[in-house]
Parts: structure tokens; C-alpha cells; sequence
């Protein structure tokens, strides 16, 4: 998308306005106006859950300044994570390619640097590489907990991945966590091509908790009630991935 040639007239934005984000944008060009940005980050992306026409509008100028300003690229990322929303905007996104590839660049570029961010970094560029899903329920492996349905006996099931364990249980709210079974984590080289980019990405990082993490997700779990093993990311994904 040519930012140029945007039709502000049409891109509205969190509260309907098609004249506000076009001036913040450039006064954050300007002078990176802080008042400005904090004002541009509630008009895209909304309550930190829903994106408007003006947020792929804006998406090729805040991927522009985003070699320079974090706050760009952490808006950028916003924007994408959420991208897999009913927001009606796949045509204002599947114009922006240029844009997008850029941001990947930007945002693997920084990873490298193992900077304080580096999770949300993580977790955009997951986004911008299409796994949205990944990208809205990976935490950071201290204490995450997923719920799956046993595909064999339907048995709701807790997948415990941190300091709590690793390990899969019944979760009652008065017992606790009722029969916990070790998990068995996946092998590097047996993981998904999603899993697999995850890990390795981690692992060049020198992030080897979310590396572990990641193995541990993407391998199996075995259940309490009928003792069948089940893949864990298979089975969290069919029950949980958003509508495209």
C-alpha cells in the first residue's frame, strides 16, 4: 500500500474518525511527539484487542519508522497480532506485502539483539509469519496453562508448562490438580514446521526456557481418565486456532 495515495476519507479509526490519525502520524514523523503516539496507540488498536481500517492504513508509515522507534514497531506488531480478527479489512492487508516483509526483517533483526522486549517481539513476529494463533497464547513458559478436551474420552484437561510442572492433570477446584502424568516433549527434529521455526528461533536466541517450553508444548500429553496420548498442540490448535 502507498501510503501516499490512502484515501483517508474511508480509513476510520476506533471512533470513527477519518481526519485524526493521518495528523498524528505526522507529528510522530515530525518529532516523535510521545502525547501523539499515546493517542495514534488507542485510535489502531482498541482496547488492546480490535484493529480498524485506519490501522493497515497507518501500517506501511509506522513500519517506515520502525527501524528508529520502538514505539513504531511495537504498534506495528500490535497491529499484526491482531490481523487474524473480523476486523473486514483482508483487502487493506493483503495490500500491504511490502510493508509486512519489512516489519519480519525488522523484528527478527531485533530478536537477534536479545533485548528486554524479547517475548512480544517474539510473539509479533509470529504474527507476521501467519501463526496467529501461536502468537495470541504462547506466555513465557514461568506458569502456562492450557485446557484441552481429550479426543478420546473428551475429559477437559490441564496442560501445566512451567514452574507449577510440565505435566498434564484433572483440575479440580477443591482437590487440585487430581493425577498429574508426566509430558513427554517432542525431539527438535520431530516438531512442526511451525514448531520447529519456534524452537530453532529460541535456540538462536539463547532463549532456552522458551525453547523448552516449546518442545514441551508441541509434544504429547497423556490423559488422566482413559490414559490415551494425544499431541498437545494438535489438540489445542483444532480447539482453539480464530476464525480466518
Amino acid at each position: 500500500m502507498n501510503a501516499h495515495v490512502v484515501d483517508w476519507r474511508r480509513m476510520y479509526d476506533c471512533h470513527g474518525d477519518v481526519h485524526r490519525v493521518p495528523e498524528l502520524l505526522r507529528r510522530v514523523e515530525d518529532d516523535d511527539n510521545a502525547e501523539a503516539w499515546d493517542e495514534l496507540g488507542y485510535r489502531l488498536v482498541l482496547e488492546g484487542d480490535l484493529v480498524f481500517p485506519a490501522s493497515f492504513a497507518a501500517l506501511p508509515r509506522l513500519v517506515r519508522l520502525a527501524s528508529q522507534s520502538d514505539r513504531a514497531r511495537g504498534l506495528a506488531g500490535a497491529i499484526m497480532r491482531r490481523a487474524a480478527g473480523g476486523h473486514g479489512c483482508d483487502d487493506l492487508l493483503a495490500a500491504c506485502p511490502d510493508a509486512i516483509a519489512e516489519l519480519r526483517k525488522l523484528l527478527d533483526r531485533h530478536l537477534r539483539s536479545r533485548p528486554t522486549d524479547y517475548l512480544a517481539t517474539y510473539l509479533d513476529l509470529l504474527a507476521v509469519n501467519e501463526q496467529y494463533h501461536w502468537s495470541a497464547v504462547v506466555g513465557d513458559f514461568s506458569d502456562d496453562f492450557y485446557v484441552i478436551a481429550c479426543p478420546h474420552c473428551a475429559a477437559e484437561v490441564t496442560i501445566a508448562i512451567g514452574g507449577y510442572g510440565r505435566c498434564s492433570a484433572i483440575r479440580d477446584w477443591q482437590l487440585g490438580d487430581v493425577d498429574r502424568r508426566d509430558l513427554r516433549p517432542a525431539s527438535p527434529e520431530d516438531l512442526s514446521v511451525a514448531g520447529r521455526w519456534m524452537h530453532a528461533t529460541a535456540v538462536r536466541d539463547g532463549q532456552d526456557h522458551l525453547a523448552e517450553g516449546i518442545v514441551h508444548l508441541f509434544g504429547q500429553a497423556e490423559c488422566p481418565c482413559c490414559a490415551s496420548v494425544f499431541n498437545i498442540a494438535d489438540e489445542y490448535t483444532s480447539s482453539n486456532r480464530p476464525v480466518m
